[in-house]
C-alpha cells in the first residue's frame, strides 16, 4: 500500500478563499454578471482545482479501463463476457463510441486492461496492467483478494503517472467490463446505505425478470461478503471490479496532481466512491460529466455533493459523457481566459441605480 498511501498524501485541500477573486473577474467580462450560469461556476472549479489563474485544457486524455466479473456467469448481463475483450478491440481500431468522441474533442485514449478473462490476441494500444482473469463470482465468496483490491488501485495509479508525462490538462474516466453495472451497484449500495432495489438498473438492457434475478443476487452477495462500508478496499474486495478499483486509483493520482477529473457514468462514479472514501478531499477535484440513466447514479451524485453537467440518458459507459462534458468544460475556461472586460473592450458597464 506504499504507493496508495503515498499518493493520498499528495491530494491537497482547495483553497476557496480565492473563490470570490476569480468571481470579480468573471464580472468583469463582457456579460450581464452571472449571466453564463453553470459555465461560470465550472470555470471557478477549474481555476480552484489546477491553482492556475489562466488555466488551459488542450491535453485531454479519456481513461477507459477494462476488466471481467466472475457474476457475468449468472446471467446479470444482456450480453456474454465475451464483449469485453471484443469492445477493447473496437477501441484499439478507433471504431467505438468513445473514440468517435474522443476524436471530436482532440482527446487521447487510454485503453487498459485491469482484468480482462483472457489474453489479447493483440495489445498494440492497450496498457497491460491485469489483476487477474477477472474477479471471482461474488455471489460464492469476495471478488478478489485485498491484495489484489489494493493492487487495482495501485496500477491505476501508475497508469495516469505514466501518461501525466505526456501531459495531462483534465481527465475523462471510461469502463467496459460485462457484468460492472452489477459490481456498481453492489458497492453503491453499501457506502450509501441505499437499499439495493434502489440502486440497481438495466445495466446492458435486461428485461425485468432478469433485473429481479439481478437485484437478489446483488443481496446474496453483500450478505455473504458482509463488505465493511467505512472500509473502501474492503468494499472494493468483496463486491467491486478490477476497473473499479483502477479507475479510483486514476482519480486519486489525478487530484494529487490537481488535474480536473470528469466522472462519466455509474462505473466511474462508483469508482469515485472508493476514491472518496478513501481520501475525501479527492470529491473537491470531481466534475460530474452527466447523470445516466442507470437507477443509482442520481443517488450517489448526491452523497458526494455532485450536481452532473449533462442529463442526455446515456448508458454506454467508455468515458462517453465524460467526453461531452469535457467540451464543455474546455469552453468555461476559454469564457474566463479569452473574453475581454469591459474595460478592454471600452463597453459601458451596468449603471448604478
Amino acid at each position: 500500500m506504499n504507493k496508495l498511501n503515498e499518493i493520498i498524501k499528495k491530494i491537497d485541500e482547495i483553497d476557496f478563499s480565492k473563490e470570490n477573486k476569480i468571481q470579480k473577474r468573471l464580472d468583469n467580462l463582457t456579460k450581464p454578471q452571472g449571466s453564463l450560469g453553470g459555465l461560470e461556476d465550472l470555470a471557478k472549479q477549474i481555476v480552484l482545482i489546477t491553482n492556475k489563474d489562466n488555466p488551459s485544457l488542450d491535453n485531454k486524455v479519456i481513461f477507459t479501463l477494462a476488466g471481467d466479473h466472475g457474476i457475468a456467469d449468472e446471467g446479470v448481463s444482456a450480453f456474454p463476457k465475451e464483449v469485453t475483450a471484443q469492445m477493447v478491440y473496437n477501441f484499439i481500431k478507433g471504431g467505438a463510441g468513445i473514440n468517435v468522441l474522443a476524436r471530436h474533442i482532440g482527446a487521447r485514449v487510454i485503453v487498459v486492461d485491469m482484468g480482462i478473462a483472457s489474453d489479447l490476441e493483440f495489445d498494440d494500444g492497450v496498457v497491460i496492467k491485469k489483476i487477474n482473469y477477472g474477479t471471482k463470482n461474488m455471489i460464492k465468496g469476495p471478488a478478489m483478494t485485498r491484495d489484489e483490491a489494493v493492487r487495482a488501485i495501485e496500477n491505476g495509479i501508475v497508469v495516469f503517472e505514466d501518461e501525466f508525462l505526456n501531459g495531462v490538462d483534465i481527465v475523462g474516466t471510461g469502463d467496459m467490463g460485462i457484468g460492472n453495472t452489477t459490481a456498481s451497484s453492489a458497492i453503491a449500495s453499501v457506502i450509501t446505505g441505499k437499499p439495493v432495489e434502489d440502486m440497481t438498473g438495466r445495466g446492458t438492457g435486461i428485461d425485468s425478470k432478469s433485473l429481479s434475478m439481478k437485484i437478489e443476487l446483488i443481496k446474496k452477495a453483500i450478505d455473504v461478503n458482509k463488505p465493511n462500508s467505512e472500509d473502501a478496499i474492503d468494499v472494493l474486495s468483496k463486491v467491486g471490479g478490477f476497473e473499479i478499483g483502477g479507475l479510483a486509483g486514476v482519480m486519486l493520482a489525478a487530484a494529487a496532481r490537481k488535474v480536473p477529473i470528469v466522472i462519466d457514468g455509474f462505473i466511474s462514479a462508483a469508482a469515485s466512491l472508493i476514491a472518496f472514501k478513501l481520501e475525501p478531499k479527492v470529491k473537491d477535484y470531481m466534475i460530474s460529466a452527466h447523470c445516466s440513466v442507470e437507477k443509482g447514479h442520481k443517488t450517489v451524485l448526491d452523497y458526494l455533493g455532485l450536481s452532473p453537467l449533462l442529463d442526455f440518458n446515456l448508458r454506454l459507459g467508455e468515458g462517453s459523457g465524460a467526453a461531452l462534458a469535457i467540451t464543455i468544460a474546455e469552453a468555461s475556461v476559454k469564457i474566463l481566459t479569452q473574453m475581454a472586460t469591459f474595460k478592454d473592450a471600452e463597453v459601458s458597464e451596468k449603471l448604478d441605480t
